[in-house]
Order: structure tokens, then sequence, then C-alpha cells
């Protein structure tokens, strides 16, 4: 189950939220190769953050998915930038995302857990 947690200092109205939840997921779903059944994102805006000295627009981003590999993070990363920069106004070096590959024993679903 991937999880995308995204926190930001900039206002988005209920419909560019809509519309970034749905690009996300569908993002993080084709880039893991996973069930788009299985992801969930999360998105937090207008919170108070500063980066690099600065209160500009910034995003903070995890993503947390069983079996996660160092290539499929890359991947995620080259995707997630663009994808953000174009529907935020936020520029691309001021976007971290941390990435966690979660051992299947820890990860919860129905009752059960993957592992």
């Amino acid at each position: 189950m991937p999880f995308l947690k995204l926190s930001t200092n900039v206002e988005i109205s209920d419909l560019q939220s809509k519309q970034l939840l749905t690009k996300l997921s569908q993002l993080v779903a084709q880039q893991t190769g996973k069930p788009e059944r299985y992801v969930m994102v999360e998105l937090t805006a207008g919170k108070s953050m500063m980066f690099s000295g600065s209160s500009d627009p910034l995003a903070y981003l995890e993503c947390k998915s069983i079996g996660l590999s160092t290539t499929q993070a890359t991947v995620l990363a080259a995707a997630i930038n663009p994808a953000l920069t174009a529907a935020l106004p936020i520029a691309a070096d001021r976007i971290y995302i941390e990435f966690s590959d979660c051992p299947a024993e820890y990860w919860g679903w129905n009752g059960s857990t993957f592992g």
C-alpha cells in the first residue's frame, strides 16, 4: 500500500486539491506498479512552513510503500516534482521528498498485515 503525504504552505482550493490528489494517486500507482486501489494520498495545504530561511512556496512529501526500491524512488522523484510545479506555484528546488521502504509485516490493512 503506497502512501504519499504532501504538506505545503500554499493555499489550495477544493478543486485544486481534488485534481492534485487524483494526479498523485495515479502517478504513485503507475510508478510503483501497485494497483491504485491500494494507494493512499494525503494533502495538507496552507501550513506554516519554512525552508532555507524563507517561507516562499514549498512542499514536503513522505512516500512509503512495501518493497519500494531505490530505482522506484528515483523515478518517483522525477515524476512528482514536475507534477507539483505544474499544479502549484512551487519551484522545483523547494520540494523535499522522503522515501521509505516499509516491511510488509509492519503494514496493516483489512484487519491483518501484508507480511
